[in-house]
C-alpha cells in the first residue's frame, strides 16, 4: 500500500517525478487509512525506487521490445501502464487474494497475464517459460519480507533456469531492518522485514553478476532533474543524518550468468556507488523507502 500511495501523492504535485493516474484512481477507490503515511520522507523514497526500476525496465524493453517482464509480488503495481512496450509480454505475480484484488483494477490481455501464486512456489516458472525471452524479473520493495534462505533460494533458482536474464530489486541494510519499528512508514505496518543485505555484491555467488547498485541519492540524472528543490533537500538531509546507513539501502540490477548471449546494451562494466565513510555524531533510524 505504501508504494501505491507514494505514487498517488507524487502525481498530485505540480512538478511530479512520476505521474501515475492509475495509482490515484486505485487509492481513491480503496477504503484504507492512507493518511497515516503522510509527512515522512519514505514516500519520496518509494517514488525514487519506482523511478529507478522504471528506467531499467524501459532500457530493457528498448533493447528487447518483444521480451518478457515478470513482476514478483506485484501488489497493485501499475508499472505496465507506465513503461510497457507495445510488443512485450508482462506477468504480474502475487498471492491469490492479492490477484483477486488486482482484478478489480486491471484486466488481462494477450500480452499481460496475472499469476496467482507465491514467489516461493516454483510452479509458476512454467508459465514464464511459455513466454518469449529474454526475461527481466522485478521485485519492488518485496524481498526484504522473506528470510535470507528464501531469497537466496528464489534468486538461485531463477538465475539457473533463466541465464542472461535481468533481475532488479532493492536491498536493506541490517540497521534499517533492526530499526523499522521507528521508521516513519514501516512502523505503522504489521508486516516486518526480515532479510538484511549490507553488501549486494555478495549475491553474485547465487549465479548473478552485478550491473548497477544505486543509492537513492544516485538515482539516474533524468529522474533527479525532475525533483523539486525541496525534495532534493529532504533526500540530502536524510542521507546526511544517516550517511552509512542510508548508503546501505540500494536498488540493484543484476544479470544471471551467461549462456552464449549477452546484453550488450548494458556495457562491460557495472556501476556501484561507493559507500561513504561514516560521519561522527550522527544517529537515528536509517532513512529509506518503505516496502
Amino acid at each position: 500500500m505504501i508504494p501505491l500511495y507514494g505514487l498517488a501523492v507524487e502525481t498530485a504535485k505540480p512538478r511530479a517525478v512520476i505521474r501515475d493516474e492509475t495509482a490515484v484512481r486505485i487509492v481513491d477507490s480503496i477504503d484504507y487509512d492512507f493518511a497515516k503515511f503522510d509527512g515522512g520522507p519514505s514516500l519520496l523514497g518509494t517514488v525514487l525506487r519506482a523511478g529507478i526500476l522504471d528506467a531499467w525496465t524501459r532500457q530493457f524493453l528498448a533493447g528487447h521490445p518483444g521480451g518478457t517482464v515478470v513482476e514478483l509480488a506485484c501488489g497493485l503495481s501499475s508499472r505496465f501502464e507506465r513503461v510497457a512496450s507495445d510488443r512485450c509480454r508482462w506477468l504480474d505475480l502475487d498471492l491469490p487474494e492479492v490477484i483477486e484484488l488486482r482484478r478489480r483494477f486491471f484486466a488481462e490481455t494477450k500480452r499481460r497475464r496475472m499469476i496467482a501464486a507465491s514467489v516461493l512456489d516454483d510452479s509458476w516458472l512454467d508459465v514464464v517459460s511459455a513466454n518469449p525471452g529474454p526475461y527481466m524479473f522485478l521485485a519492488d520493495g518485496v524481498l526484504s519480507y522473506l528470510s535470507a534462505e528464501q531469497v537466496h533460494r528464489v534468486l538461485q533458482a531463477l538465475a539457473s533456469r533463466y541465464p542472461d536474464s535481468l533481475f532488479a530489486f532493492d536491498t536493506c541494510g541490517r540497521k534499517m531492518i533492526g530499526s523499522q519499528d521507528r521508521h516513519d512508514s514501516l512502523g505503522k505496518m504489521t508486516a516486518r522485514m526480515i532479510w538484511a543485505c549490507d553488501e549486494p555484491r555478495s549475491l553474485e555467488r547465487l549465479g548473478l553478476q552485478m550491473r548497477e547498485s544505486l543509492t537513492l541519492n544516485h538515482a539516474p540524472r533524468p529522474l533527479r532533474a525532475r525533483m523539486p528543490h525541496r525534495d532534493r533537500l529532504v533526500l540530502s538531509a536524510a542521507a546526511a543524518l544517516n550517511l552509512r546507513d542510508f548508503a546501505r539501502y540500494r536498488v540493484n540490477l543484476f544479470r544471471s550468468r551467461s549462456s552464449t548471449r549477452a546484453f550488450r546494451e548494458w556495457g562491460p562494466c557495472h556501476r556501484h556507488d561507493p559507500e561513504p565513510a561514516r560521519r561522527p555524531g550522527r544517529s537515528g533510524p536509517p532513512a529509506g523507502p518503505a516496502g
